[in-house]
């Protein structure tokens, strides 16, 4: 199956080089290009593109606001420069399905793409736990509540696996960390996901760092 992707970036060199990465692979067809965040909206519509590679800073409506407007109609990865960008965290919150920095390998690009098609989520631990925990820093009072209350309709294993989520481990990982099966460890992802009223395993990694899951974790 092909995947379709939508480039939103107002560089139309940015645009260019990520066309020319993504033509050599022949699952994935680039259907069209944005420089603003309202364009990208219109071309979601009118195209239904399963993936868009959206970039935060935009002139006129930014990606966050575009993401917003779009992300339930498809699978949204912010494109970000990660030391500048303020506004990640709060991509994530507003629908994203992860996010990429722009100096991210060919071949990674082309595989996160698949990943978010497939309805995963970009969840790598060396750059996820750097967003979210600069976003998240609460008191310790805060956390110890939020860990004792929100999560309590978890099982001991769902929260054990929700902090190996938000370690960045993939089901297969988490599968061989707990010597289960990787059926078994999807099944506890998408039970702690409807628990807590989550969309995705994004969300469910924000959680895990706001409520205090993921950093008293020892993973």
């Amino acid at each position: 199956m092909t995947v379709t992707v939508l480039l939103a970036d107002d560089q139309s060199l940015v645009r260019a080089g990520f066309r020319s990465l993504l033509r050599r692979a022949k699952d994935i067809e680039v259907v069209g290009e944005a420089g603003t965040g309202e364009e990208a909206v219109r071309q979601v519509r009118a195209l239904r593109p399963d993936v868009v590679l959206m970039d935060i800073r935009m002139p006129g409506m930014d990606g966050l606001a575009a993401t917003r407007q779009v992300a339930s109609e498809c699978r949204v990865v912010i494109l970000t420069t990660f030391e500048t960008d303020e506004h990640v965290f709060a991509a994530l919150q507003a629908g994203a399905a992860g996010f990429l920095t722009k100096e991210v390998e060919p071949e990674a690009l082309r595989s996160a793409i698949r990943v978010v098609a497939a309805g995963d989520a970009l969840l790598s631990p060396s750059v996820t736990r750097r967003v979210i925990e600069r976003f998240t820093n609460r008191p310790l009072a805060t956390i110890q509540s939020g860990v004792s209350s929100r999560l309590d309709v978890l099982t001991a294993r769902e929260r054990e696996v929700m902090a190996l989520v938000a370690a960045g481990l993939s089901n297969d990982e988490i599968a061989a960390r707990l010597v289960i099966s990787p059926l078994t460890a999807k099944t506890h992802v998408a039970r702690a996901i409807t628990k807590l009223g989550l969309r995705d395993r994004v969300q469910l990694v924000i959680v895990a760092y706001e409520t205090g899951l993921a950093q008293t974790s020892i993973f």
